[in-house]
């Protein structure tokens, strides 16, 4: 019985995704829990563990308490180690241990990492896991040594070296923990240390198969139409966030109103960059005006793109959404981007996929209402938004929230970073290919 329960799972690769994180996060969260995790000796309880672990194995950053008080050596360890494996993801961590004990990796673990990586071939899947591990690698060491060199001056050789490697690692994860007790605030006019952390959170964002696409072409216009639409749809997002920013925010004494123009410049575009699902922030969020708050909101809910660390509905996907809408209006048969038809399939997901972000977010932040009662419902909203996008930025409610609203964003952070989708197609069933074609009905729209 249990090898048969076994067997059908290796069937079905959402499934095991979901479950693999699932695993993660249940490991990290008993780990969390232990009294030598916390920085006081006493356990910091499993709720609370969960939600912690939740949110590095999922790369979000919210945090129930300021991470660099209330966890011990072993605990930020433990975070750490989650929130690499979160995101380079569990499957990969798997490919990893086959590949150093020598194992043949079989057709079933392909199929699970071609999933998990949202490639459309298994050809050289394994060869692409090797890349991915290396590049990252490449990635976060150079962060590390970069951040390193500003941040031993400051708290020595040690902890300027730890700090170094953990914002590294936790910025190309688009992860957003830090330890310097409030986020990138200390460093809000450091042009340095911005620069490199939203240098490894872009990068990060943009997916692994737009980086062997550039390696292997070595020019923008043979690019992918994919790895084409995502660099074009990212560097859109980032100007014009960063501009809707500053234009909205630069009057707000609370943030930006008393800072020299380069600052107000240097925050709006780092707060453009981040919102697109790292968490770090230089300013209070919670002091910022409510228009510049909704710019936040889109940035964050759209998120990074396909294939990478981040979350949200994904670039890719909201520029199919933009494309077919315009194409709509313009009364346009078909969808065409860069000379290239779109095709019906990837339309229909994109919208599918856009539903199913839409309907979370609202029943997330409806039962937060429910919860939180006499909480700011627009501060709910953008904890929900927040989760689910895997975000981690917050109008500073996190640590205030119920036993039950914690872990109704523990399991938003776990769908927002497997995927909606991918959730669904592993617990649902795929029907056959249908064979009755029936009349074709109206339906009035509008």
């Amino acid at each position: 019985m249990e090898l048969n329960v076994f067997e059908k799972l290796k069937k079905n690769p959402p499934l095991i995704l979901g479950v693999s994180f699932a695993c993660l996060i249940l490991v990290g969260a008993l780990l969390l829990t232990l009294p030598f995790a916390s920085a006081n000796g006493k356990s910091v309880g499993f709720v609370n563990a969960l939600f912690t672990s939740s949110s590095a194995s999922c790369v979000t950053g919210l945090v129930v308490a300021n991470t660099k008080e209330t966890w011990s050596f072993f605990g930020k360890l433990v975070i750490l180690f989650c929130i690499q494996v979160g995101g380079l993801g569990t499957m990969t961590l798997l490919c990893l241990i086959y590949l150093f004990l020598k194992r043949r990796i079989g057709l079933s673990e392909r199929i699970i990492l071609k999933e998990q990586l949202n490639t459309h071939t298994l050809t050289g899947i394994v060869r692409l896991i090797r890349a991915l591990c290396l590049f990252t690698l490449v990635i976060e060491g150079m962060g590390a040594i970069l951040l390193s060199i500003r941040l031993i001056p400051i708290y020595g050789f040690k902890l300027g070296i730890g700090y170094g490697v953990f914002h590294s690692i936790s910025a190309f994860c688009n992860a957003g923990f830090d330890l310097f007790g409030s986020s990138l605030v200390p460093f809000q006019s450091d042009l340095y240390v911005n620069l490199i952390i939203m240098a490894l959170i872009v990068v990060g964002g943009l997916g692994f198969q737009v980086y062997i696409d550039i390696y292997e072409k070595r020019s923008f216009k043979k690019l992918s139409l994919h790895s084409r639409t995502v660099i074009e749809t990212s560097l859109a997002l980032i100007f014009l966030g960063g501009l809707a920013i500053l234009l909205l925010e630069g009057s707000n004494p609370a943030t930006l109103g008393n800072k020299s123009f380069l600052d107000k410049l240097l925050m709006s575009f780092f707060q453009s960059v981040t919102a697109r699902t790292a968490g770090y922030n230089s300013i209070a969020i919670e002091d910022m005006t409510p228009r510049a708050s909704m710019v936040m909101v889109v940035l964050m809910f759209i998120g990074g793109s396909s294939g990478s660390t981040a979350g949200g509905l994904k670039t890719s996907t909201f520029m199919v959404i933009i494309l077919t809408v315009l194409a709509s209006i313009r009364g346009q048969e078909d969808v065409v981007w860069h000379k290239r038809k779109i095709g019906q399939g990837t339309i229909r997901m994109a919208f599918v996929m856009f539903f199913i972000c839409v309907f979370l977010v609202l029943m997330t932040t409806f039962l937060l209402v429910v919860f939180e009662d006499g909480k700011n419902s627009f501060d709910l909203f953008y904890e929900a938004v927040s989760a689910f996008a895997t975000v981690g930025l917050t109008r500073n409610i996190t640590s205030g929230l119920s036993t039950a609203s914690k872990l109704v964003i523990s399991l938003t952070m776990f769908l927002g970073r497997v995927g909606p989708t991918t959730v669904a197609l592993g617990l649902g069933r795929r029907s056959k290919k249908q064979r009755i074609h029936y009349a074709e009905g109206n339906i009035y729209i509008g």
